[in-house]
């Protein structure tokens, strides 16, 4: 199931404003480090923000930052609000295409395919996702650095690759 890039970038804001707390975000630099347009960063963060998960702080010196601890912050919680609003969205553009109820048994049977991936979500939260997210950068670099050191020991350890050097 592909999640819909407004709830992408939902979760991809909430990281970078868990990443700075306690301190305040500006939206332009979410946007920027983020690669989001401006126009797209300030929607989500107005939806973010209705749905309590920031919030915002008006005035030069102002941004944004999580509205309540990463802890709390379940991404089931977030995908559901956004890919909600989302579906809304798109239904109310479709009013008027077809027969109302003419799919209404193929719009349950995806509703209740998103609530089933949504209950996975709520089992993780953002400060989840954030300890992984660090854990892998740490991780990938000293990775790197063994798998080095293991092909180098296997290029010059191996009796075929000595005899094929002439120190065999």
């Amino acid at each position: 199931m592909r999640l819909s890039k407004t709830t992408n970038y939902a979760i991809r804001i909430l990281l970078d404003c868990a990443l700075a707390e306690p301190n305040l975000v500006k939206v332009a630099e979410i946007s920027e480090r983020r690669d989001i347009t401006l126009q797209n960063t300030f929607k989500i963060v107005h939806l973010l923000s209705r749905a309590g998960f920031i919030r915002a702080v008006r005035g030069r010196h102002g941004g944004v930052r999580l509205a309540k601890p990463a802890s709390e912050i379940r991404i089931g919680d977030v995908v559901r609000a956004m890919e909600i609003l989302h579906l809304e969205i798109e239904r109310e553009n479709e009013a008027g295409t077809g027969a109302p109820g003419q799919l209404a048994a193929l719009d349950q049977l995806f509703d209740n395919a998103l609530g089933a991936f949504i209950s996975v979500l709520d089992e993780h939260t953002l400060e989840q996702m954030i300890k992984a997210q660090r854990k892998e950068a740490s991780g990938g670099r000293a990775k790197t650095k063994v798998q080095r050191r293991t092909k180098t020991l296997a290029v010059s350890g191996s009796p075929a690759r000595r005899q094929q050097a002439g120190h065999g």
